[in-house]
């Protein structure tokens, strides 16, 4: 028989708060290791080592093949809604000039019968007809616009003959956004960035395994490192030496070619889909019981 005050105790009728913890259920936290880290020198589409990697304002840094492709397709896109909204706006014009026209028909007809109803109107063509329908001013005549009306009218317990609901095209945006920051981008506010790569070290046999380093400081650039491009020239700095020697000489230390202040774009690292970066790298997941199932309902996670 097991023990009843110890976390062993396994023959209630409901769980305990111990055994929910062992089953997974509640709120588990984790910390993110290395592998959910993008790397600075990868692409923020492609999640790859980057190629002829650019940069926009705000320091997302793309493979320029990726971000052309991108770009081009959002293009393309937005044509396509574009040509949607325009067509959406000539039927709803189509539309309101036919409600125009029925309504100066039904005025018309509502004058004519206001004029004529006191004396009726038969004729041997359609006497047969008439016989139920209009019998002078004080009655009600189906008039053929309701006639039509009732004749075309959806039946909505029939799913062939259920009313469709148009779905209405809202007008959008003509400009390209930045896939990472969802920022407005254009294609001449992205440069190329220049990394410095460290030809001293030996041991990586591979073209694909590159290391980088500052070209001031040469150290090492790792994402423990801020870093820093100019967008005058496009070279790569630790954020250390960017504040302490080229804000300060207003130059580039690679090329020599005169930037400001406002040339310096710090660069983004992580914050993708599938990678976080920050200083609290924790992922957080909440599972409550589910009802009979035994299995629990999982919420989204949650990183910071």
């Amino acid at each position: 028989m097991p023990q009843r005050h110890s976390k062993n105790n396994n023959d209630l009728a409901f769980f305990t708060y111990d055994e929910k913890r062992k089953l997974g259920f509640g709120t588990q936290k984790e910390r993110l290791g290395k592998d959910s880290i993008k790397p600075f020198d990868a692409c923020c589409l492609c999640l790859k080592p980057f190629i002829d990697p650019m940069s926009c304002q705000k320091g997302h840094v793309f493979c320029k093949e990726c971000i052309l492709e991108c770009l081009l397709s959002q293009k393309k896109d937005i044509q396509r809604k574009l040509a949607a909204h325009a067509i959406q706006q000539k039927q709803e014009k189509d539309e309101e000039e036919e409600k125009l026209m029925l309504q100066k028909a039904r005025e018309l007809d509502a004058f004519d019968q206001q004029n004529h109803g006191a004396v009726p109107q038969y004729s041997d063509r359609n006497l047969s007809r008439d016989k139920n329908g209009f019998h002078g001013a004080n009655s009600v005549k189906v008039t053929s616009y309701e006639e039509e009306a009732l004749r075309t009218m959806k039946a909505f317990w029939l799913p062939s003959a259920t009313p469709e609901a148009s779905v209405k095209v809202e007008a959008p945006s003509t400009s390209t956004v930045c896939p990472e920051g969802m920022e407005k981008l254009k294609l001449k506010a992205l440069f190329p960035i220049i990394f410095t790569e460290d030809t001293n070290d030996k041991k990586k046999s591979s073209s694909l395994d590159k290391s980088f380093i500052c070209p001031s400081c040469k150290v090492t650039l790792t994402n423990t490192l801020s870093l820093v491009a100019l967008t005058s020239c496009g070279h790569v700095y630790c954020k250390k030496c960017a504040g302490k020697f080229v804000a300060v000489d207003k130059v580039c230390l690679v090329c020599n070619k005169p930037c400001k202040e406002k040339n310096l774009v710090n660069l983004a690292k992580g914050g993708t889909g599938f990678a976080g970066h920050g200083d609290h790298l924790e992922a957080t997941e909440f599972k409550h019981l589910g009802s009979g199932s035994g299995l629990g309902l999982v919420r989204p996670a949650m990183k910071t």
